[in-house]
């Protein structure tokens, strides 16, 4: 994948890509109603076992992303999905906090837009207008 689009996690062994698309937009705006209320939600969640619920889903979510995108390019050799209970048995709670540095990466990136401005030509007076 494209390291513009992507961070990477480390999970059991296995490097996993973590990617915001259009499908992990909706799926997070369908659980949280967009994205702008996840972080609230995941700082506001009623306890601990619900953080790491929550956390867990999305990494699962966000890593499962690139399997799709590859085995939609590579239908002969398709990769299976990461699942929760993957996600939940190869990693430690202290993991999950690193995770969280990827996530937030991986969501900005998903996000970030390219603006560019134009020069503005110069007034008669010589200063921009």
């Amino acid at each position: 994948m494209n390291n513009e689009r992507s961070s990477v996690v480390n999970i059991g062994g296995t490097e996993y890509e973590l990617i915001l698309t259009t499908k992990a937009t909706k799926a997070i705006a369908g659980r949280y109603g967009g994205l702008e209320n996840l972080g609230e939600k995941l700082m506001k969640a009623e306890n601990f076992e619900m953080a790491l619920e929550e956390i867990v889903w999305l990494i699962t979510l966000l890593a499962n992303q690139s399997i799709l995108i590859h085995n939609l390019k590579h239908r002969d050799t398709p990769k299976d999905l990461l699942t929760e209970d993957e996600v939940e048995l190869f990693t430690t709670p202290l993991d999950l906090a690193d995770y969280k540095t990827a996530i937030t990466d991986a969501m900005f990136k998903g996000t970030k837009r390219n603006v560019e401005s134009e020069d503005m030509p110069a007034s008669k007076n010589g200063k921009a207008g």
